[in-house]
């Protein structure tokens, strides 16, 4: 499989795999690429419908250049915990932001949640978010805000009252319980249409299968995010040698 960056042909190709709908991962298979690779440029140079393949390689020649200015020569990027490669990390915070992206989430947010997420305490102050990032407070303000409302980050004070972010262990349970609750005022506002229009009407009739659907899809989602949460999640346990290795809280 080649490494290294995508070469201008190979932008190219992809450009011409999107217009023929093909999937990322086909796409991928067909340049010999990891499917994140390809999924990774394409969401950062305008998504699937506006990728273009001539923009995307002066965009990533310009942020090469930006880079190189930003690193003076013989500076490393700072040592990871646990012995992690640094790149690796930088390299992955990218995927997983991209993989986010994909659900519908903007990209500040998906910044944010990525960088909050990947960090061994679980939560950054405004000002660390902003610094490690490279933007302004008020995006940072603005992604956290979105992602509150969302159950996928809280606020806390630290012991010097500064006010952090933290992603809590069981954030996707809290984001999928928001998520089954944003569904059930969408079944109880479907089953006022159908008393306004009538259930013998087509248009009723619409509505009532619309209510129908998402009431079972909202209940199943609940009661699978309770039993995944209550089997599946696991907690760091200190080895013999001092490391941290996952453990189910499932007897």
């Amino acid at each position: 499989m080649p490494g290294g960056r995508l070469t201008q042909q190979e932008r190219q190709q992809i450009a011409l795999g999107l217009a023929d709908g093909l999937a990322y991962a086909e796409i991928a298979r067909r340049l010999d690429r990891p499917t994140s690779t390809v999924t990774r440029e394409v969401m950062r140079n305008g998504g699937p419908t506006a990728y273009r393949a001539d923009l995307a390689h002066r965009a990533t020649e310009r942020r090469t250049r930006r880079r190189r200015q930003a690193a003076p020569r013989g500076v490393e990027a700072p040592a990871q915990a646990h012995g992690r490669d640094a790149e690796a990390v930088r390299e992955y915070e990218e995927v997983f932001t991209t993989v986010v992206m994909q659900s519908g989430m903007p990209r500040m947010m998906s910044r944010v949640l990525a960088c909050i997420t990947l960090t061994d305490t679980g939560s950054l102050t405004a000002s660390e978010l902003a610094q490690r990032l490279q933007v302004s407070p008020a995006s940072v303000s603005k992604a956290v805000a979105f992602l509150e409302s969302q159950g996928l980050v809280r606020r806390e004070r630290d012991e010097r009252r500064r006010e952090r972010y933290v992603v809590d262990d069981d954030v996707w349970y809290q984001s999928m319980m928001a998520s089954a609750r944003s569904i059930a005022q969408i079944v109880e506002t479907a089953r006022q249409g159908v008393g306004v229009l009538g259930p013998d009407t087509p248009a009723g009739a619409r509505f009532e299968n619309i209510a129908r659907f998402l009431d079972f899809v909202g209940e199943s989602t609940a009661r699978a995010a309770e039993q995944a949460r209550d089997i599946l999640h696991t907690k760091p346990e200190t080895t013999s040698g001092g490391t941290a290795a996952p453990r189910s809280d499932r007897g």
